[in-house]
C-alpha cells in the first residue's frame, strides 16, 4: 500500500471509522533540476530577507499575513493549532447528495481511504454498503494542510473515495467568459452531432502522454550519448506505443 498521508477516522452519525488517507494518483511527470550548465552542479535558492539582504536560516522564518501595503502580523503555529477545529483528525459526514448534483469543477484532488485496523472493517463495509445502495455521494467536512476542506465520498471498485473539493465562494463565475449569442442553424447542430457520435469510445486507458514519452526518448538518447530521435520517427513511435 502506498504512504499514508493522513490517519483519522470519518464520522458517519454514531459510528466511528478508523482511517488512513493515501493518494488516488501518481505523478509520472518528468522533473527537472535547475543546474549550472558549466558544470552541472545543482543550483540552490537562499532564501533571503528582503528589508536587509541577510540570509534567514528555516529557524527564524515564520508565517505573516499582510493586512495592508505597509503592516504584516505575524501568526505562529502554536496560534494555528489552538484554533477551534473539530474536524482536525476526522472526516465528518454532514450531508447526502445525488452524484449528479456536483459540479466537476468543484472536485480537486482524490484519495482513497484505507482501513486502520481491524476494528474498521465493519463499519467501513457500512458505509460502503449504504453508498452503494443508496446511489448518493457522502459530503464531508475535514482538515487538511492547516485548513478546513470540504470533501465528497463515493465507492470506486469497493473502496471509498474521498475528493477535496472547493467551496462555493471558491469557484469564479463563468458568465462573464461565454461569448455572445449568436444564430447556429439547425443543420450545423445536426453536423456537430453526428461528429461527436463518430468520436465516441467506452474506454480512455488507450490515451498516452505522448510529450512524457517523447522527453524520456530525448534523455535516454542523451544520456547514452546517442543522437536524439527525429521528431517524424518520434511520433510515429509514439502513435505505435499509445495502440499496445
Amino acid at each position: 500500500m502506498p504512504r499514508p498521508l493522513w490517519a483519522g477516522a470519518i464520522s458517519f452519525g454514531l459510528v466511528t471509522i478508523p482511517v488512513k488517507i493515501v493518494s488516488a494518483t501518481e505523478d509520472h511527470d518528468v522533473h527537472f533540476h535547475r543546474v549550472h550548465l558549466a558544470d552541472m552542479g545543482r543550483v540552490r535558492t537562499r532564501k533571503v530577507c528582503e528589508l536587509d539582504g541577510e540570509v534567514v536560516s528555516q529557524d527564524d522564518i515564520g508565517k505573516g499575513y499582510e493586512v495592508s501595503k505597509d503592516a504584516t502580523v505575524a501568526v505562529t503555529d502554536e496560534e494555528l493549532e489552538q484554533m477551534p477545529l473539530p474536524t482536525a483528525k476526522a472526516i465528518e459526514i454532514v450531508a447526502f447528495v445525488d452524484a449528479d448534483s456536483i459540479d466537476p469543477v468543484r472536485i480537486s484532488d482524490s484519495y482513497y481511504l484505507a482501513v486502520d485496523g481491524q476494528v474498521a472493517v465493519k463499519p467501513y463495509t457500512l458505509l460502503r454498503k449504504a453508498l452503494e445502495r443508496s446511489s448518493k455521494v457522502a459530503v464531508a467536512k475535514f482538515a487538511w494542510h492547516g485548513r478546513e476542506r470540504l470533501g465528497l465520498l463515493r465507492i470506486r471498485e469497493g473502496a471509498i473515495v474521498l475528493h477535496s473539493m472547493k467551496w462555493p465562494d471558491e469557484v469564479r463565475d463563468p458568465q462573464e467568459l461565454a461569448p455572445k449569442a449568436v444564430e447556429v442553424g439547425e443543420e450545423e447542430i445536426e453536423q456537430a452531432l453526428q461528429l461527436a457520435d463518430r468520436m465516441t469510445i467506452e474506454d480512455l486507458s488507450g490515451f498516452r502522454d505522448e510529450y512524457r514519452q517523447a522527453l524520456e526518448d530525448i534523455i535516454a538518447a542523451k544520456a547514452d550519448g546517442k543522437p536524439l530521435p527525429s521528431p517524424t520517427r518520434a511520433r510515429r513511435t509514439r502513435r505505435e506505443r499509445s495502440w499496445t
